[in-house]
């Protein structure tokens, strides 16, 4: 094979990446090589690469629909070819034909420059266009063609890094739903993602992310759309309405009629969200980028004043090939997207340099218990009957209801199901899940809920058969407790096992070392429970028993004093509190409300991300305030000689552009050291 397409690179790249034996894989579709590393045999991966074919491997669309190979490869072969026909020109192209080229191209440049004029805005644009305007009156049309040549590999250069940076981050936001609940004619179906087709009805429930592009045809709900548009306010969605993928349900339940499965523009749709958005920059970038729109005007005033001084083009021509604005406004969108890619190695997802700011500065962080100072994944201890049914039987009920929704309890009660063979078809009416508390439906009639022990027994009022109330009293400690009950009457009592994760206090402590000065752990459980956690963590200040909106009012009232405030939770419960933060972080596995509305995501499987994100964010900041001085200085340098009349236009747009290419270069480096990765 002489070539891949690009289709076929990415096929082969996917299929190597399914091995775990494979650490690094790099396919060049161009000479149809691949370059692999590996930690196990030779004829291991001898076998591996013999056993593919392209007919037998299956990518998910999505892989393909946001592969960045073929951009990579166009805008190389943009590069290449105006180096080749640059030179070329230059070496069998008459200079009287040449002439009226340049003279053609200059006047796309001025064009260029007078439309920042129209806008009322004075930017790099206008320098360029006046100093290749001056070269050409002057008669140096050598200096104007270099000038244009490498302004125009410069644009390229800095479109190229900028648009491969914005999709590494758009492809890692891109939706990723594996199952969804369709409806068939015996009711709904837990099926996968994948079969789903138009015209097929998906049932969404509350904190779920809506799968597919599509209309209501049942149900009311608030739908949080910030993910195509960037606005926060929930959007008020009937029976007619559109929706689409990628969104989330914040209040209510709906069923759509899917409309498209694939190819439905998410990706571009954050592409655009990101490249519009705010939120992509810090406050330190916001300000150099401000500032380097402002230096325009005393650019130009500088050019005009060594002109009248010195009455020689040539170095009023050199001050104009240097301006600080190109550096400022590459190297640091630049050095942010890099810092998100880098993160993004560790499982760390994040949406954007003002989120990294965040981090770097906060003080105070706040974390929730279950899932994330615990394990993500907690697991059913025993199931205490208090009626006539058995325990296996009271454990089918209880996963039927806990499927629906999204939280690492629920996912613990089906696996327990599931663990044991306890097939739980649908047998009740319409679940209605009630936040931070529990669920409410009806089985065979009768009302059931099941949640925590306020819900059930001070809400909802459900007492207690008195010959079980010594058992009752007996169940033990160590557990947290789901209570499940039927027509008002206590049936069973789930134990689950949440214990500690095995990191969490030398998370607790190397934070504290990396300067946060109040670490908090706010949960829904008993005081028992919290006190014993806390102690276990190293955690000295703690809530117990506390609601969704007590979370959020606390870090509220943290930020009035001053304070910069981040929030680490899961659940559905902790939506409130992670928009309240100046940065919050989702654990990957909890919901999709808490994975949507959160600023960061980490893996669920390694709480020292949160460790290597503090430590990401404080040297990005480092860089940004390094890259600035760096600019400002050697620009400033390149002026000065410029006027003294000791460098040329040429070789100071040349040194001027490769400066900043390779400032914008070194901000696309790692910010950790290699020993870092140990994590």
């Amino acid at each position: 094979m002489r070539r891949m397409t690009f289709a076929e690179a990415d096929t082969l790249d996917y299929y190597l990446h399914t091995f775990d034996s494979i650490s690094f894989v790099k396919v060049y579709e161009r000479t149809a090589d691949a370059v692999i590393v590996y930690g196990c045999g030779r004829e291991e991966i001898i076998g591996i690469l013999r056993d593919f074919s392209f007919e037998k491997v299956s990518v998910p669309q999505n892989i393909l629909e946001t592969s960045g190979r073929e951009l990579a490869a166009m805008y190389h072969d943009r590069i290449v070819t105006s180096v080749i026909v640059h030179f070329a020109r230059r070496l069998f192209v008459p200079f009287a034909i040449r002439r009226y080229w340049i003279l053609a191209k200059t006047v796309r440049f001025v064009l260029r420059g007078l439309l920042t004029i129209r806008n009322k805005r004075l930017q790099v644009e206008l320098l360029d266009a006046v100093a290749i305007l001056a070269a050409v009156l002057s008669g140096d049309y050598k200096t104007a063609s270099s000038v244009m040549f490498l302004l125009g590999i410069g644009d390229t250069l800095e479109e190229w890094t900028h648009k491969r940076s914005v999709d590494d981050l758009a492809r890692r936001m891109s939706l990723n739903v594996d199952k969804v609940w369709r409806i068939t004619g015996e009711g709904e179906e837990l099926t996968d993602a994948g079969i789903i087709e138009p015209g097929d009805r998906v049932i969404v429930r509350l904190g779920s992310i809506i799968p597919f592009d599509g209309t209501v045809v049942k149900g009311d709900a608030m739908v949080n759309q910030a993910s195509m548009t960037g606005e926060a306010a929930c959007v008020h969605k009937s029976e007619g309405a559109s929706v689409y993928a990628g969104t989330v349900l914040e209040e209510g339940e709906i069923t759509i009629r899917v409309a498209k499965t694939s190819g439905s523009g998410r990706f571009d749709a954050i592409v655009r969200m990101i490249e519009e958005s705010e939120k992509l920059k810090s406050s330190l970038e916001g300000r150099a980028e401000r500032l380097a729109d402002r230096l325009v005007p005393y650019t130009l005033a500088a050019s005009a004043l060594t002109y009248i001084l010195s009455r020689n083009v040539t170095k009023a021509v050199s001050v104009l090939m240097v301006d600080y604005s190109c550096a400022l406004k590459m190297a640091m969108p630049l050095s942010v997207l890099s810092a998100i890619r880098e993160a993004s190695e560790y499982n760390i997802n994040v949406k954007g340099g003002k989120f990294l700011e965040a981090v770097a500065e906060a003080d105070t962080i706040v974390f929730d218990k279950t899932g994330t100072l615990t394990r993500a994944n907690p697991q059913v201890a025993g199931v205490v009957s208090f009626c006539n049914e058995s325990e296996d039987e009271l454990l089918r009920q209880a996963a039927c209801l806990e499927e629906h929704f999204p939280h690492s309890v629920a996912r613990a009660v089906v696996d327990a199901a599931v663990q044991k063979g306890l097939m739980h078809d649908e047998f009740h009416t319409d679940v209605e899940y009630i936040v931070a508390h529990g669920i409410s439906t009806h089985v065979d009639g009768k009302k059931a809920v099941i949640g925590s022990f306020h819900f059930v027994f001070e809400d909802e009022n459900v007492s207690i058969p008195e010959r079980y109330r010594e058992k009752f009293d007996a169940l033990p400690d160590e557990y947290s407790h789901l209570y499940y009950a039927k027509e008002g009457v206590l049936c069973a009592c789930i134990l689950i096992e949440d214990p500690l994760r095995p990191e969490s206090e030398d998370v607790v402590k190397k934070l504290r070392e990396l300067g946060f000065s109040h670490i908090v752990m706010m949960t829904g459980d008993s005081e028992r429970t919290a006190s014993a956690i806390a102690k276990s963590a190293g955690i000295d200040e703690y809530y117990a028993e506390v609601l969704p909106e007590d979370k959020a009012s606390y870090i509220e009232r943290a930020k009035a004093t001053g304070h910069r405030v981040i929030m680490v939770g899961d659940g559905i419960n902790d939506s409130p509190a992670l928009s309240a933060s100046d940065a919050g972080i989702a654990i990957s596995e909890g919901a999709d409300i808490a994975r949507q509305i959160a600023d960061i995501t980490i893996g669920s499987d390694k709480l020292l991300s949160i460790v290597v994100l503090r430590n990401i964010a404080t040297l990005l900041m480092k860089r940004i305030r390094f890259n600035y001085r760096t600019i400002v200085g050697f620009n400033t340098a390149l002026i000065t000689l410029g006027i003294a009349g000791i460098m040329p236009p040429a070789t100071s747009a040349m040194l001027h552009n490769t400066s900043t290419v390779a400032l914008g270069l070194k901000s696309m480096t790692h910010l950790l050291p290699e020993d870092e990765k140990k994590h």
